[in-house]
């Protein structure tokens, strides 16, 4: 019985371990005094945005973290704490977390690994405030776009003035 125990938690702490690997952010939360609603809330919000939400025991997680080398995430793995995974957007669980913490005073943010390195609480929320990739890339074209815009009306400036002299 013991030993089945045992396969069963290394079974889980290869799962987190595969999780941790591969997301590109980790946001941990304290999730203690969320009414079921406000749970199934959330987790909508997460699953809308792609990112994966879990419980797991927090000595399993922190087996898996000291493997990956992320012993600084451990000292934030006290009491309930959830973990938001974000694979393809690294600001989207950060984002989503921080707008439902805003509205939840019982829901804390507590840390994160972004991109390998460690967040703590307030690092969270400033990279919370980063727009969404899509955004980002909007801006950026938007720009690309003004100078080229400004070019295009200069010439064709240029052209009719160049054909009323002609006539």
């Amino acid at each position: 019985m013991a030993n089945k125990n045992r396969l069963l938690k290394e079974a889980k702490v290869a799962e987190i371990k595969e999780k941790l690997e591969k997301a590109q952010s980790v946001i941990l939360t304290q999730y203690q005094g969320l009414t079921v609603e406000e749970d199934t809330e959330l987790r909508k919000a997460l699953r809308e945005a792609g990112v994966e939400y879990k419980v797991y025991k927090n000595k399993l997680v922190t087996l898996a973290a000291k493997e990956l080398g992320y012993d600084g995430i451990v000292e934030y793995l006290e009491g309930p704490v959830s973990v938001s995974f974000g694979y393809e957007d690294p600001t989207a669980p950060a984002r989503i977390v921080n707008d439902f913490a805003k509205t939840h005073k019982k829901f804390e943010l507590k840390a994160g690994i972004v991109q390998g390195e460690i967040f703590d609480g307030e690092k969270v929320k400033q990279l919370a405030s980063i727009p969404p990739k899509e955004v980002l890339i909007a801006k950026l074209l938007g720009s690309f776009k003004a100078p080229l815009s400004n070019l295009v009306y200069l010439l064709n400036a240029v052209k009719e003035k160049q054909e009323q002299s002609a006539e």
